[in-house]
C-alpha cells in the first residue's frame, strides 16, 4: 500500500519525503517503509539528464526508444526498461507501483510525467521539428490525448505485438 501525493491528470510530482512512504512487500516488517526519494537519488547525481521508462517487452515501445535515441543529437535522454529494478525503483519514486508498465515514465529529478503527457515532454527534449509539434499539442484537451494514447497502450501487444526480451 502506497502513501501518494495526489497526480492531477496524469502530470505527476515527485512528492515530498514524508509522502512517499512505501511498503516494500506484504511479507516485509510492516513497519520498515522506503524513502523511494532518497532511494533513487544516485540516478540523479552524476547525470542530470531524465530517464524514459518503457515497457521493455513492447515491440511499440521498443520502437519508440529507438525513435527517441534517433532524434535525440544531444543524448538527452536516459532510458529504463520499467521490469529492471532501477525501473521499478523509479516507478515507486513516481507514486505508481512497481509493477505498472501500463504507461511510458518521464522521470526528471524532481519530476515525474505520464502517459500524453510524458510523451509530449520527451517531444520537448528531442530535436526538431518535436518540441515545436508538442507545443501545438499540449492545447489538444489532456483527458482527449489521455484517451488516445491509453487507446494504443491498452492494444499496443495485439497491434505491435512483444518480445521475449528487452531489445534496448
Amino acid at each position: 500500500m502506497a502513501i501518494l501525493a495526489p497526480a492531477s491528470f496524469g502530470r505527476l510530482t515527485v512528492p515530498s519525503r514524508a509522502q512517499v512512504r512505501v511498503r516494500v512487500s506484504a511479507s516485509a516488517n510492516p513497519r520498515t517503509s522506503v524513502d523511494w526519494v532518497k532511494e533513487t537519488s544516485s540516478f540523479f547525481e552524476q547525470d542530470k539528464r531524465p530517464i524514459m521508462l518503457f515497457d521493455g517487452v513492447c515491440n511499440l515501445c521498443n520502437g519508440g526508444v529507438k525513435f527517441v535515441r534517433d532524434h535525440d543529437y544531444n543524448r538527452s535522454i536516459r532510458f529504463e526498461a520499467l521490469q529492471s529494478e532501477a525501473g521499478k525503483k523509479l516507478l515507486m519514486r513516481s507514486g505508481r507501483a512497481p509493477d505498472d508498465i501500463s504507461s511510458v515514465v518521464l522521470v526528471e529529478k524532481d519530476r515525474s510525467y505520464i502517459k500524453s503527457e510524458a510523451v509530449l515532454k520527451i517531444m520537448k527534449y528531442i530535436d526538431l521539428p518535436f518540441p515545436q509539434l508538442a507545443f501545438f499539442l499540449q492545447f489538444a484537451p489532456l483527458f482527449v490525448r489521455d484517451f488516445l494514447y491509453e487507446n494504443v497502450a491498452n492494444n499496443r501487444y495485439a497491434m505491435f505485438g512483444r518480445s521475449d526480451s528487452c531489445e534496448i
